[in-house]
């Protein structure tokens, strides 16, 4: 009989240890999240070199602090670097369609907008009152008084000549006309036509004469009037000058050290004459209010700002938790103007690439390639080293925008947040994302338990405590906590990784605690909680096992069978799991189909679960046919299990009770079994052994425990186990039973009571012994199998 013996308590959980541990008072928090010291120092390396492609990826699930470490690390490094530049977008005065981009120095943005604002406001109050000076009225009317008298010189030689000629000249506006004069009266037009045709012949002649002698002296008119207008202009634009240059040399010298805006200021110096001369010139052009007229200024030439970053706030750190391509890149936003969509350079709205330039940006590595474009769009803008603001829509074709802003140099530390699922998926998908993420800051899944990271540990759950407006934590509270982060990790020695979960659950006993108008938050309330919440996500769990109860589930947990044994699953849901035994049967019968695994022929067994009963044969072969062919047919399968099945965990069970079948030895159903093995005949670790042992005794506490169950589990899980303090309460009571074993043959003696048997010298088995009988029925098989393959041959 093998010697396995039966778990102690002491090995079915933690023994949780806070001497030395001030409780309720702590020292301070350690600085950083609990552990993860390989992922903290990959996260520093990344940050600190500062050539291209050296953005950080790091790698967690959710839940272990990713963003809490990223943001304690930079909070302090990022106040410390440079605050980075502004910048600004203006009106391109040669293309309107092209914005200009203006960077400016860290907190500059916003006064220099406000200094063009008071520039333009400075215009409003001098015109037009400019204009309506006497000293420019003076000019005007010299300009004016001048060509007038060009102009009455010509007129007063026409009249002269026109009184030789008997003929007066009248003038009526710009209208000219002549009349005859006769006995020093000018006829009129009855009196005219009185006269002789001859004297009416000759008064035409004399007045086409003159009026081309009028043509020859008004030959000039039209340069002389283009010359009045551009005195005029010469006039207005003196005038304007004389009042905008103060304002414009202040402002020079103000940014003088600044090229971009010097640049602006003298292009918007040039446009201002001809603005001041359209709209503010009195009785000229559209008739607009002076609020009218400050909106319209005002959206022409006043900066837009895009990003102004506080002179001491230093790098930017900026997580966007919707990392579409327009909260991203930027956007340009439209508004109806009678019917048409319009937009301007004021329009133009800041993405966090904007905002983290010149800092670090924080990014959902899985949300992130989610959205379309957004990608590739990234990828291309860390290497150009520009921001380039466009319609995702352009490279297929499709121009949906009407501006086409300047690009912003780019230069930002990009980090990505995201599981190891999506960073493999991009490493495999995408030949340039090693070349861009080289820094991998991978997370620990568990963290080792040390005096360090116990202290470290039970500060942490207190900080949250008195964070959370919480009551403080007992000692014992402390070490359930600890507990319960064992259970999470499925390891003695370690804490999950998962940290929130455990914090989560401090606000949840907390509730408990109110409640009972406790002043401590005791161990009994994070049972409480712990308690609530397994009920609240048990449904299912309770649904199948009342199944097992009335019989609708087969699973028996007393008495013996043959090729019937109670395997233990684990099912998960959501964020729950718990563990329910299935049962599992075999049958064996002549003939060469080899093991049969029923759940893959249905197309239900996964390939790490078909994996695990195709190792069986192997068992099989290397310890039974080494004298003799293998020649058997056989058929496993789970059963009432309608869904997909993966993993190898059921493989010891599956050959357990292959071997009952084949032998014709019946199992003890008041056992369950999980584990997997190796073509060996070693058992080997697997996951939820907690759940499934859990499971297990469920059942069997609900139908009565009798002190003959047991779960059987590897021998490799024992530092996993952290059982409910009820499993180990039965246990303590010799209700129920955990047995650890390491090889099948130990497997086969707890489950049928016989002696597996061992092999000696020649490699025989001892009679009566399991080992024995196998060998013998397949020997008896193959026989059977032969002899019918010679009768086939003969006939044939």
């Amino acid at each position: 009989m093998t010697s396995t013996e039966k778990l102690p308590i002491t090995a079915l959980k933690l023994p949780v240890d806070l001497d030395g541990v001030d409780f309720p008072a702590l020292a301070p928090v350690p600085s950083g999240i609990l552990g993860q010291d390989r992922a903290r120092a990959a996260l520093a390396f990344g940050i600190a070199m500062p050539q291209s492609g050296y953005h950080i990826f790091v790698m967690g699930e959710p839940g272990m602090g990713r963003l809490t470490m990223i943001n304690q690390h930079l909070d302090s490094l990022a106040a410390a670097l440079p605050t980075p530049a502004s910048f600004a977008y203006v009106d391109n005065f040669e293309n309107s369609r092209e914005p200009v981009a203006l960077e400016l120095p860290a907190e500059s943005g916003q006064p220099f907008r406000k200094d063009i604002e008071a520039l333009l406001d400075n215009l409003l109050h001098i015109f037009p009152a400019a204009f309506e000076s006497p000293a420019y009225q003076q000019k005007k009317t010299a300009i004016e008084r001048q060509f007038n008298h060009d102009y009455h010189r010509v007129i007063d030689s026409v009249d002269k000549k026109a009184r030789s000629m008997a003929i007066a000249l009248f003038r009526e506006d710009d209208n000219i006309t002549f009349a005859p004069i006769r006995d020093n009266k000018t006829l009129n037009e009855k009196q005219f036509n009185q006269l002789p045709e001859a004297e009416r012949e000759t008064f035409h002649r004399q007045v086409e004469e003159l009026e081309d002698f009028l043509s020859d002296g008004l030959l000039e008119l039209p340069s002389w009037r283009r010359a009045v207008l551009e005195k005029f202009k010469q006039l207005d634009n003196d005038t304007i000058g004389q009042a905008l240059q103060p304002l414009l040399a202040e402002l020079h010298d103000k940014y003088l050290a600044i090229d971009d805006v010097i640049s602006y200021l003298s292009a918007l110096e040039q446009e201002l004459y001809t603005t001041i001369g359209d709209y503010l010139m009195p009785v000229r052009g559209e008739v607009l209010s002076m609020a009218a007229k400050r909106a319209r200024l005002l959206e022409q030439y006043a900066p837009h700002i895009l990003v102004d970053h506080s002179q001491d706030s230093g790098a930017p750190v900026i997580y966007e938790a919707h990392p579409t391509y327009q909260n991203l890149f930027g956007r340009i936003e439209y508004a109806s103007d009678q019917g048409l969509w319009v937009t301007h350079y004021q329009r133009i709205c800041k993405g966090s690439l904007h905002k983290a330039n010149g800092g670090y940006l924080i990014l959902d590595a899985e949300k992130l390639v989610d959205y379309p474009f957004v990608w590739d769009a990234l990828k291309r803008a860390l290497k150009s080293g520009y921001i380039d603001i466009e319609s995702p829509y352009s490279e297929m074709g499709i121009n949906t925008m009407s501006l086409k802003p300047e690009v912003i140099p780019l230069n930002v530390k990009i980090i990505l947040v995201g599981s190891s699922d999506i960073y493999y998926l991009l490493e495999e998908l995408d030949n340039e994302f090693n070349e861009m993420f080289k820094v991998l800051a991978d997370f620990d899944d568990d963290i080792p338990i040390t005096s360090a990271t116990r202290a470290h540990f039970a500060a942490l759950m207190q900080k949250q405590a008195a964070d959370s407006g919480a009551r403080p934590l007992t000692a014992a509270a402390v070490a359930c906590l600890m507990e319960h982060s064992c259970r999470l990790a499925e390891n003695q020695h370690r804490f999950s990784a998962r940290i929130n979960d455990t914090l989560e659950l401090i606000g949840e006993a907390n509730l408990f605690a109110k409640h009972s108008a406790s002043a401590l938050l005791e161990r009994a309330h994070i049972e409480q909680a712990l308690a609530a919440r397994e009920y609240r996500n048990g449904g299912l769990s309770q649904r199948i096992l009342d199944d097992m109860l009335d019989g609708t589930i087969l699973i028996d947990s007393h008495g013996e069978a043959i090729g019937k044994i109670n395997g233990l699953t684990v099912l998960t849901l959501g964020g729950s799991s718990f563990g329910a035994p299935a049962r599992i049967t075999a049958t064996v019968y002549p003939g060469s189909r080899g093991i049969v695994d029923i759940e893959r022929e249905a197309e239900l067994g996964q390939a790490i679960h078909s994996k695990g009963v195709m190792i069986l044969t192997g068992y099989l072969g290397h310890y039974y046919a080494q004298q003799f062919p293998l020649a058997i047919s056989a058929s496993i399968a789970i059963e009432q299990s309608y869904s997909a099945i993966d993993g190898d965990s059921a493989s010891l069970a599956e050959l357990c009770c292959l071997i009952s079948a084949l032998t014709r030895t019946p199992i003890n159903q008041a056992f369950a079994v999980t584990g997997s093995i190796n073509q060996y005949g070693e058992v080997q670790a697997i996951g939820g052994v907690n759940e499934k042992i859990e499971g297990f005794f469920r059942l069997c506490q609900a139908r009565g425990l009798t002190g003959q169950q047991a779960a059987i589990i590897p021998a490799a899980n024992k530092r996993n186990l952290m059982l409910k303090q009820e499993v180990i309460d039965a246990v303590a009571q010799g209700l129920f039973a955990v047995y650890a074993v390491s090889t099948v043959d130990e497997t086969l003696e707890l489950l049928t009571g016989h002696l597996a048997g061992e092999p000696d010298a020649e490699g025989n088995y001892p009679e009566g012994s399991i080992n024995y009988k196998a060998i013998s029925r397949l020997k008896e098989i193959s026989e059977m199998t032969g002899d019918d393959d010679d009768k086939e041959e003969g006939e044939s």
